[in-house]
């Protein structure tokens, strides 16, 4: 049976822990943690197949592009989705649609043991309350930094070891052994419709009706070009001359609009915009 060795089911724990604990700084950790691309790339180095550790990472990014947190817990942890299912997918030459059904299940699990930490730090919280008390900054820094990045490794990089260590290869097994059947079918096909959800989900929080057209423009061209193997670099730099097209054209519509005397229409500027024509009257 094909398996993860210690060190790289070890060196993968060691990854999802650091972005499950924000460890990597606030900004950067959260990104990485709505994320599972940077994971399936580390998954990808650590196993040696990061061509195809990517494309399966792809797949699940399409079902958390929608994925973002306002505070607190997710509904799913796509790190932790990614740490365990892209491992399975290696090991089992499954394809994207096969990973995202596992991916789901365990992302929904890696939410309840994200809530745990949270559990885990009240406990933790009397050293800051103790610090505030002596106002000790160091001790303030302690509290807040270091003890509850400890207690994240304590808690992620067991469980995550044992999960791909001992769990994915079996999983890869049995989903190996169901090759061919309805089963893996049905999982592909759910995986297909799960990515579907995702976009559409991203399409909904981040669309604006003026600007669905983009994304009809988008959806069109890349069909229509499809056979020019166009890649993307391509497509981001005709992107953004689209994008400052519109920009430009839109600084026009921006000024407001006064009657002169005569009953004409006159565009109002700012006081800003005539500081550079003091001078010429």
């Amino acid at each position: 049976m094909e398996t993860l060795s210690v060190m790289q089911s070890f060196l993968i724990a060691l990854w999802t822990a650091a972005v499950m604990s924000r460890w990597l700084g606030g900004g950067a950790t959260l990104t990485l943690r709505f994320s599972p691309l940077m994971t399936g790339l580390i998954v990808g180095l650590v196993m040696g197949d990061v061509a195809q550790a990517m494309i399966v990472t792809a797949a699940l990014q399409m079902i958390y592009m929608g994925v973002f947190s306002p505070g607190g817990s997710m509904p799913a942890e796509p790190s932790i989705a990614a740490a365990i299912a892209v491992p399975v997918a290696l090991l089992g030459n499954l394809t994207p649609e096969a990973a995202i059904a596992v991916a789901v299940p365990v992302g929904l699990l890696g939410s309840y043991l994200y809530q745990f930490r949270f559990f885990i730090n009240t406990f933790l919280g009397k050293y800051t309350d103790k610090a505030v008390e002596d106002l000790n900054p160091k001790a303030i820094s302690r509290s807040v930094i270091m003890y509850p990045t400890i207690a994240s490794f304590i808690l992620f990089v067991p469980l995550v070891f044992v999960a791909l260590y001992f769990g994915a290869p079996v999983i890869a097994d049995v989903i190996t052994a169901l090759e061919g059947t309805v089963v893996i079918h049905v999982l592909e096909v759910v995986g297909g419709g799960l990515a579907a959800i995702g976009i559409a989900t991203t399409i909904y929080v981040i669309g604006r009706k003026d600007y669905m057209v983009f994304f009809f423009l988008a959806y069109f061209i890349s069909i229509v070009f499809k056979s020019l193997e166009v890649t993307m670099v391509t497509y981001a730099i005709f992107g953004v001359l689209i994008a400052l097209i519109f920009v430009q054209s839109q600084k026009g519509k921006n000024a407001p609009v006064t009657q002169s005397s005569n009953g004409e229409a006159v565009a109002t500027f700012s006081d800003d915009d005539d500081d550079d024509y003091d001078d010429g009257f």
